[in-house]
């Protein structure tokens, strides 16, 4: 069967978010997984909100519904015994023949805090990453350490078959130095430039070139909103209001600004913003829907929105997703769009790709 052009890169360089945000219907990511793999997507990404959207449950139905894209669950790795974790990614990969990928979420200490689980420190990460390894090469694990006494542990049946790769969240450098060291790939924040892009990826393959592995063998992925040809006041709401929830946060946007070489004093802007400045703390996006956010995003400098999303026409936003595979991503995840608004996307993607000569 001959493919159309550029339809294979596509499948190898694109995924989606299926189940963004709050879910009232987790039904819904079955067929939106589906719409994805039917466009020629190549991957979904599930996140983690306890409530309706948990990653081991949604992951084997969105398995068994699809027959080739590759699904990747977020998980707090401090919120499952590591036994449970580990069995759920050996599971996986049986269920959906190697299709799974495991990714790690450090979340906001505060919450994790909240709900009496141990902070995501990248410590106790780098412990849970090398007893995952070892259960999934069949060892017996005896561990007494930082995440507690576990006499032994071993997975009584093992898939034959890959390991699951292991992703990690990062913005910051030290994030995107223990993905180099520790991680088969590393998530990259929305909102970061291609000159981001291209700064983090030299931070990541020197870590690991460092630690004695193979700098290209750490998968770069970068999260982007996409908001192709939508309705100027939808468009304002996926970008410039879901913007606000990530640059209002002390620490967090201040990482994305500087990796981006950015004018950090428009957070400051942000931050005083009455709705902003008023929440105490409390993050944006569980005060306010991202449409009541718009007016603060109006803040954001248009080169923001230019380098940091893909906002436009279908063939504008697929042109402006080259950059930052030119800058070093290897694989980008849409975000924003559902899977239903992505033909015209995916479309003008395989135009660009195939003009790129992929």
């Amino acid at each position: 069967m001959i493919q159309e052009p550029g339809a294979q890169a596509l499948f190898d360089k694109f995924g989606t978010y299926i189940l963004p945000g709050r879910v009232d219907d987790p039904r819904r990511g079955i067929d939106e997984a589906l719409e994805a793999e039917r466009i020629g997507l190549g991957a979904v990404w599930i996140s983690e909100r306890f409530a309706l959207k948990e990653p081991a449950v949604l992951a084997g139905a969105v398995s068994e519904a699809t027959s080739r894209i590759r699904i990747n669950g977020t998980f707090y790795a401090t919120m499952r015994h590591p036994l449970v974790t580990a069995s759920i990614a050996n599971m996986m990969q049986a269920m959906s023949d190697n299709r799974f990928g495991m990714m790690f979420a450090r979340a906001v200490p505060a919450y994790m805090k909240m709900m009496g689980a141990p902070a995501i420190t990248m410590e106790r990460l780098a412990d849970y990453i090398s007893i995952f390894r070892r259960l999934w090469q069949g060892e017996e694990v005896s561990y007494d350490g930082l995440l507690g006494k576990f006499p032994s542990l071993k997975l009584t049946d093992l898939h034959d078959g890959p390991k699951p790769p292991i992703i990690f969240t990062a913005i910051g450098p030290k994030s995107l130095e223990f993905a180099g060291q520790h991680c088969d790939g590393v998530l990259l924040h929305p909102f970061v430039s291609p000159t981001g892009v291209r700064n983090s990826a030299k931070i990541v393959r020197d870590a690991a070139e460092k630690a004695g592995r193979d700098p290209m063998s750490v998968r770069i992925y970068h999260n982007i909103i996409v908001a192709p040809d939508l309705p100027r006041d939808e468009e304002d709401a996926v970008v410039r209001g879901r913007a606000i929830t990530y640059f209002e946060l002390p620490g967090f946007g201040d990482l994305i600004v500087q990796i981006n070489e950015w004018d950090s004093g428009v957070l400051d802007q942000i931050r005083a913003h009455p709705k902003i400045a008023g929440l105490n703390g409390k993050p944006a996006d569980q005060a306010y829907t991202r449409a009541e956010l718009v007016d603060v995003g109006q803040i954001l400098p248009q080169q923001w929105i230019d380098e940091g999303a893909a906002v436009g026409t279908a063939a504008h936003c697929a042109d402006q997703l080259m950059a930052y595979l030119d800058a070093g991503a290897d694989e980008i995840l849409l975000h924003g769009a559902a899977p239903k608004d992505m033909g015209p996307l995916t479309t003008e993607l395989k135009r660009a790709l195939a003009t790129k000569g992929l």
